[in-house]
């Protein structure tokens, strides 16, 4: 017993103690409870220190909660302004265009979530393949029709939310559409696009487009997703209004219009017209063999050029054969493709601006290119009615044939454009009041610029037709692009293309930029029609102009 005490007090060697041994002195700690871990790693969260988790696992359970560090006295900068958020009101007196309108222009964060116009049969919600594609039809017939961006996008955004699909986003450009619908924060995006291939000018079928996205944004019709394709369908086989001998003789209509707008006689009417039904003739041939457009415009332009200069030459100063060309120029200026791509540039909607000034640009070559190699021949043959010294007799002296000129020349334009009937006679009138306030500013003891008076004219006929389309809840299109016919700058243009083929390339240029600048004028006028009209009248969310939100996207400050 004694040899086994001394034993035990003999210290142990080195190989006898394991290297996790707790050495003699230390006390041992306590066992840990069976129902806690043990720590083994290194980020534990060290003793004392409370956990942040557990205090806010029960609370933080979405991304749009209050985090737990946040306090209200010591709060960061908030981006909130301090006056608030404005409170947008879509009441079922605004039409659904400045509705939409509102919302695209609010930020995403901003929009308020309003209860689907349109119900659905089964509680599952909406098909959102379905509402995708029928917007994207919608919005190509639209686009296709000459509408603007902003607008086309306003359309888009009303089926889709007017079907449920909220948390949508529409991009238009010149010639694609594409649109995306997020179901919610932690669900993939679903995108679909459409291509635009083909255009017409049948201001009847952009028309019916807005009657059905109106009959989808309201609460009192009930138009279900078939009963939505059925009528686009219906609306994609209609016919034009207009047969195709009626659209010629509205051609012609036009041109001798525009001749004696700018001083012709009766003889000057009847070839103006007479060429331009000509040109619409060989344009619509070209077209059948399946030319670009640009050909057709060239050809279009030849004949009212070979008729104004065979008149030349039959009578010499006996009439005005200048007036027959300038009627053809008339008819052929792409107005309305202007119109869009200025007031698409003023809206932000820059890329698909530059595209549609850049197919002005091209149309305008094509005219160029018809009328220059007929007036080249002609100063060949010294036709010398053609000069521009002899071009115009006054025009102030003949008040009433030149309004009446006018409204011819705006129902033409109008029927050229398959407007229904019962808008030309309203957009004729809206003719007529712009060549008399252009002829109050230009041709009167007043002298303003022609440019200058020519904004104003387009301003009224921008605000008279942006009233008319509210009150028939429709583009206001069809009371615009009409009635800014008279306001053409043909004159202008035809003095560029003679100064040109006659060499004198500093005339022809000046007078091609103040063409340029007057179609500028026109385009910024109606604009800035449209914009006043929606200031002066209610706006959905904003009690005064001041709070309205503006459609330019890069303010720079």
């Amino acid at each position: 017993m004694a040899d086994q005490e001394a034993e035990d007090r003999k210290p142990q060697s080195d190989e006898a103690r394991s290297a996790f041994v707790q050495p003699t002195g230390v006390m041992a700690q306590p066992p840990a409870p069976e129902d806690e871990s043990q720590t083994t790693s290194e980020f534990a969260i060290p003793n004392g220190l409370a956990n942040p988790s557990s205090t806010t696992q029960e609370t933080e359970k979405s991304a749009f909660t209050t985090p737990h560090t946040y306090s209200s006295r010591n709060a960061p900068p908030a981006f909130t302004p301090p006056h608030g958020i404005p409170l947008v009101k879509l009441t079922k007196e605004t039409p659904w265009q400045d509705q939409m309108r509102t919302m695209l222009r609010m930020p995403v964060a901003e929009r308020p979530t309003p209860e689907a116009t349109q119900k659905h049969e089964d509680e599952t919600g909406p098909a959102v393949p379905r509402v995708l594609d029928l917007t994207l039809r919608i919005g190509e017939l639209l686009l296709a029709g000459g509408e603007g961006a902003e607008d086309v996008e306003a359309a888009m955004f009303a089926v889709c939310r007017s079907y449920g699909l909220d948390r949508c986003e529409p991009t238009v450009t010149f010639t694609l559409l594409s649109i995306s619908h997020q179901p919610s924060l932690v669900e993939d995006p679903v995108t679909a696009s459409r291509t635009v291939r083909r255009r017409g000018t049948d201001y009847t079928r952009l028309a019916a487009v807005f009657h059905l996205v109106d009959d989808i944004s309201d609460t009192d019709t009930d138009v279900s997703l078939e009963e939505a394709y059925r009528r686009l369908a219906g609306i994609r086989r209609n016919r034009h209004p207009y047969p195709g001998w009626a659209l010629t003789a509205a051609s012609g209509l036009l041109a001798g219009s525009a001749s004696v707008l700018v001083g012709g006689g009766a003889l000057v009417f009847l070839v103006a017209a007479f060429g331009a039904m000509l040109g619409d003739r060989l344009a619509w041939l070209c077209a059948g063999r399946g030319l670009p457009e640009f050909y057709q415009f060239v050809g279009a332009a030849m004949p009212p050029a070979a008729m104004g200069v065979t008149l030349s030459l039959v009578h010499s100063q006996e009439v005005n054969a200048s007036a027959v060309i300038t009627g053809g120029l008339f008819a052929l200026i792409p107005g309305r493709a202007l119109v869009a791509g200025v007031q698409d540039g003023l809206t932000g909607y820059y890329i698909t601006a530059a595209a549609r000034l850049l197919e002005v640009c091209y149309l305008v070559v094509g005219i160029v290119c018809g009328v220059l190699l007929v007036l080249s021949l002609g100063v060949m043959l010294d036709a010398t009615s053609l000069q521009p010294e002899t071009a115009f007799v006054a025009t102030d002296s003949r008040p009433v044939i030149q309004i009446l000129a006018s409204m011819a020349l705006s129902l033409a334009f109008a029927i050229l454009l398959q407007q229904e009937r019962h808008t030309v006679l309203i957009v004729t009138l809206n003719g007529g009041i712009a060549w008399v306030m252009y002829g109050a500013l230009a041709q009167t003891s007043i002298a303003l610029s022609p440019v200058a008076a020519t904004a104003v004219a387009a301003g009224l006929v921008g605000l008279f037709g942006q009233l008319f389309s509210r009150y028939r809840f429709a583009s206001s299109l069809p009371y615009v692009t009409a009635a800014i016919g008279p306001l053409l700058p043909g004159s202008a243009t035809y003095f560029g293309l003679l100064a040109l083929a006659q060499n004198d390339m500093n005339t022809g240029i000046n007078s091609l930029t103040k063409a340029a600048a007057t179609a500028l004028a026109i385009a910024i006028g109606v604009n800035l029609g449209s914009e006043v009209s929606r200031m002066i009248l209610k706006i959905p969310g904003a009690t005064t102009a001041a709070n309205r939100r503006a459609a330019k996207r890069t303010r720079g400050f």
